[in-house]
């Protein structure tokens, strides 16, 4: 492993609910050395995370400033921190942080971005996934126009001209996983999700919204219980209702989509899902790694931060 000099590098944490992912990145962007955690905010107490962050001090003890997103900023986090609001670029992001100490860790807390929906008007937000958003801006810098971020809270947002300009989210991935960890829907499952037959008849079911998704989704048990819909096949059938009935939303509310690929940010299972109900619909998509959107979103957070008269 490759090391800077000291003080040239610094730390990028994504913090969620469930997961702690810490990266030591280069003052060039490079990445030095990484470790992870399955300690999400939502299941540590104040001590319990002043601890993780004192490991992180441990092996990197010359680390001079954290970047912390997600949901450590939330009311469940360390301190709950405002949004910025859309149309937001990574100078608003940098200026509307929140500086702070975890234990031994100086840490610079991400506010995340808040929008008003165009198509409704109603309110979203999000914490975490701008990082990934502005890492994508930095990695390809002309590029404009919608993405999303497959996952368990999946983002579909437009970006332009180095601008987070609105998004929606979708709670699919989460509800598939609640309703296929535990309950009635839970007995029907053997497996993993994959693309077929069946998730692209799960897409055009969603997609077609000819009845709501609470009656959807019991209708996939009473499939398995009269022989149409095997056990094996059941995850893919749901995960297919779930998408389908989520790119159904996107279409709605983004007019645009399908007049160029989109990329997806995210893991590349759940992205491969994505794809196949994209081009059911005629709409191209790639392949776009999260780690490197990460890393590369927290090295540009760092540079305008320092380009703000604010430095590490």
């Amino acid at each position: 492993m490759s090391r800077d000099d000291n003080g040239g590098s610094f730390v990028g944490v994504n913090w969620g609910s469930t997961n702690f992912r810490a990266y030591r990145i280069a003052d060039g962007g490079g990445l030095l050395d990484e470790f992870s955690r399955p300690a999400g905010v939502a299941g540590l107490k104040r001590p319990e995370m002043e601890a993780i962050m004192n490991e992180l001090m441990e092996r990197w003890p010359d680390t001079a400033m954290v970047y912390a997103s997600g949901m450590i900023g939330s009311n469940i986090g360390w301190a709950e921190v405002p949004y910025a609001a859309a149309p937001a670029d990574i100078a608003a992001i940098a200026l509307h942080g929140h500086a702070t100490s975890i234990g031994r860790a100086p840490v610079h807390i991400v506010p995340g971005v808040s929008c008003r929906r165009g198509y409704d008007g109603g309110p979203d937000i999000m914490r975490g996934e701008e990082i990934e958003l502005f890492g994508f801006a930095a990695l390809e810098p002309a590029w404009n126009g919608l993405l999303a971020l497959p996952g368990t809270h999946t983002k579909w947002a437009r970006f332009e001209e180095g601008r987070i300009t609105g998004f929606f989210t979708s709670m699919s991935g989460e509800i598939y996983d609640r309703l296929t960890a535990a309950g009635l829907l839970a007995s029907i499952v053997e497996g993993e999700a994959s693309d077929g037959p069946v998730f692209q008849e799960g897409v055009q079911t969603g997609l077609a919204r000819q009845l709501g998704m609470a009656t959807l989704l019991f209708g996939a048990r009473a499939r398995v219980m009269h022989g149409i819909l095997s056990k094996p096949d059941a995850a893919s059938y749901l995960r297919g209702l779930l998408i389908g009935s989520e790119i159904a939303d996107a279409r709605a509310m983004l007019p645009d989509l399908g007049r160029a690929p989109v990329p997806l940010i995210g893991s590349g299972p759940v992205c491969k899902l994505y794809a196949a109900a994209l081009a059911a619909i005629g709409a191209g998509s790639y392949f776009v790694d999260s780690r490197a959107a990460c890393i590369a979103g927290f090295h540009a957070l760092h540079r305008a931060r320092i380009a703000t008269g604010r430095p590490a």
